[in-house]
């Protein structure tokens, strides 16, 4: 693999110091690069920060269907003969237009600031739980998959209306969806791998999800799960794949990039332990500390794009229908915005990252993700005398949504 096409490569993404210099190249010699893999349709990498915003925010040249995440060709040829779609779903992530701004608006009161402020009470005591648990096991755990794995997951389902009995259930499947690239997170229950593999675990999705419809349309309850199963567009009910692949982004996204946030900013505050002093001697700059975190592990890696018809992006000739590939970790190191951008600063002011990508396809769950974080650092702070690491940190292996799957820690409490 060249430089640039390793950009395909999941191990790259685990490295990130070799990630953050390839972007740093990128950025300053070939802003709009065109890659071609072997295994992947072609695309152009675009990794400058007002470039990729201008890109999200023109969501009529720019479309979100029908390619929204970078899949080997194989996998996208399986899902069209399995699912009759190359992203096997009907997601948020792959609408444009009325469309989108329609199904949107079905989740759109529910992630709402006002109505996320009535969750705070049920988020709070969550990580109150999750804090003591973390207590319990002594002086030493994995945080990222003893606390930072299963506390946004048990905020999601508390959210959704998921039995807790489901919790183990949904969090592999999640992990196998959005870390089938990684040996530790991979389906291995059979011989097949690859495409075949994960188009079995978007059907355990759809089984699961599928009788969650029938169960929330039959006794609706005070959910988002009911919301979804009983939504309405046009006055007509949405389609059964639709509200499956409400459930799966919700399910999914809703939690992994959380937990990577919650992992990677907790290796920040132990790797500059001055910031960790910092937020304990001014607890007020927990939700400045948040959004730096957010910028500083940017979890969700890229979306893409489509070219409705043919421009220039940086003086690069696009032709209609060619990919481009937004990379949020580059833009969020871009050196034209962000002063000292390879620096840990919780009190970094403006910080206008864009973990949670940007315009009309912002992430419909940011105020949620932000609440617990703050929430879960205001409750841990406190109470943490010392913290270390005690082992090397692992990034999971992939390329559209990763972070740390192992941060083993050894720490004291009060």
């Amino acid at each position: 693999m060249t430089k640039v096409e390793e950009l395909t490569n999941p191990a790259l993404f685990a490295d990130e110091d070799r990630l953050h210099k390839l972007f740093t190249a990128l950025r300053k010699d070939t802003p709009v690069c065109r890659v071609e893999p072997e295994e992947y349709r072609p695309f152009w990498a675009v990794t400058r920060y007002e470039t990729i915003k201008d890109i999200e925010l023109d969501n009529e040249q720019f479309l979100s269907n029908p390619r929204s995440i970078l899949r080997p060709t194989e996998v996208e040829q399986a899902a069209l003969k399995a699912f009759g779609t190359v992203n096997a779903l009907e997601m948020l992530v792959n609408m444009d237009g009325e469309r989108h701004k329609k199904m949107r608006r079905i989740g759109q009161n529910w992630f709402s600031p006002k109505n996320i402020s009535n969750l705070r009470g049920n988020v709070e005591q969550l990580a109150k739980t999750m804090v003591n648990q973390m207590a319990s096991l002594g002086s030493e755990c994995d945080f990222a998959a003893d606390i930072a794995m299963y506390y946004p997951l048990r905020v999601l389902m508390a959210t959704l209306g998921i039995p807790d009995e489901d919790e183990a259930f949904i969090l592999k499947l999640t992990q196998q969806l959005f870390g089938g690239e990684d040996e530790d997170m991979a389906r291995t229950d059979g011989e097949e791998t690859g495409a075949a593999t994960r188009n079995e675990v978007l059907r355990d999705f759809h089984t699961y999800f599928g009788k969650l419809i029938e169960e929330k349309r039959a006794n609706p309850k005070d959910d988002l799960a009911t919301v979804i199963a009983t939504a309405e567009v046009d006055g007509e009910a949405i389609s059964h794949l639709e509200a499956i692949s409400y459930y799966v982004l919700t399910a999914t996204a809703g939690h992994d990039t959380t937990s990577h946030t919650l992992a990677g900013g907790m290796r920040a505050l132990i790797e500059n332990p001055d910031q960790l002093r910092l937020l304990q001697d001014n607890p007020d700059l927990i939700p400045a500390a948040v959004d730096e975190m957010l910028r500083w592990v940017t979890p969700v890696k890229s979306f893409v794009r489509t070219a409705k018809d043919d421009c220039e992006v940086e003086g690069v000739k696009i032709k209609a229908g060619e990919s481009l590939a937004l990379y949020y970790p580059s833009a969020n190191r871009d050196e034209s915005i962000f002063d000292e951008p390879f620096t840990f600063d919780v009190t970094r002011k403006p910080n206008r990252h864009l973990a949670f990508g940007f315009g009309p396809h912002v992430c419909l769950g940011m105020h949620l993700a932000k609440m617990e974080l703050v929430s879960f650092f205001q409750e841990l702070l406190p109470r943490l005398d010392s913290i270390e690491l005690a082992g090397e940190p692992q990034v999971a292996k992939a390329i559209f949504v990763t972070g740390l799957k192992k941060l083993p820690i050894k720490f004291t409490m009060s």
